[in-house]
């Protein structure tokens, strides 16, 4: 049993191969998911680390897409998952998207990783002023439902979602805006922070149809 503890953080050059195994892992699932945005795997890695850097920041952000900030969940040295965090919705984001969209690399699933994610990332909404996030998930994703809820997460309503066909469960997640990334931000319900790699059972799969 390892006593490594998840890291959440951006992409750095020293991830290409871990970065890279994971992009493939997830290529693989049925149907396959984006695990990386805009990577092509031709191009500097370097470099596409330091665009998504600027999208957190609001530099560079595609056309319809949102200032979001890129975080891997690293332990080890090795990504075993990822969480988008978009700083503001637009109206696709506002109905489907959310704020919050993770992915836990296959291989890694059922070891707590999603919740522990999902937890580090609350004190980087307080930072940005989101005072309550929205997430949805799939409404066949027990686990990710369980994460969600296990973190603080009040049920609103299924939607529709046209796109991928499968209806979604809306939550909004409370975030105390006092608490920033110096604070714990965590509502009183979340996960401690785990002790170990096999922690809470936790199999979140990403969501369909994901965007930055």
């Amino acid at each position: 049993m390892s006593d490594e503890r998840l890291e959440l953080r951006m992409l750095r050059p020293e991830d290409e191969s871990s970065f890279r195994e994971a992009v493939e892992a997830f290529r693989r699932e049925t149907p396959p998911f984006s695990f990386a945005f805009g990577f092509d795997g031709a191009g500097s890695f370097a470099e596409y680390a330091s665009r998504l850097e600027g999208y957190s920041r609001g530099i560079g952000v595609p056309e319809n897409f949102v200032p979001n900030t890129f975080l891997v969940g690293v332990v080890a040295g090795a990504i075993v998952g990822r969480l988008s965090l978009r700083h503001t919705l637009n109206e696709g984001l506002a109905n489907i998207g959310g704020h919050i969209g993770y992915g836990v690399v296959p291989s890694q699933r059922r070891r707590g990783f999603a919740s522990e994610m999902l937890r580090q990332a609350i004190p980087r909404c307080a930072a940005l002023g989101i005072e309550r996030a929205l997430i949805t998930c799939d409404v066949d994703n027990v686990a990710s439902r369980r994460v969600i809820e296990g973190c603080g997460g009040i049920f609103e309503r299924i939607i529709d979602d046209a796109e991928s066909g499968v209806p979604k469960r809306r939550y909004w997640l409370p975030i105390s805006v006092s608490r920033a990334i110096g604070g714990t931000g965590v509502p009183a319900a979340c996960p401690a922070p785990l002790a170990s790699a096999a922690s809470a059972p936790s199999a979140a799969r990403p969501g369909k149809g994901e965007t930055p």
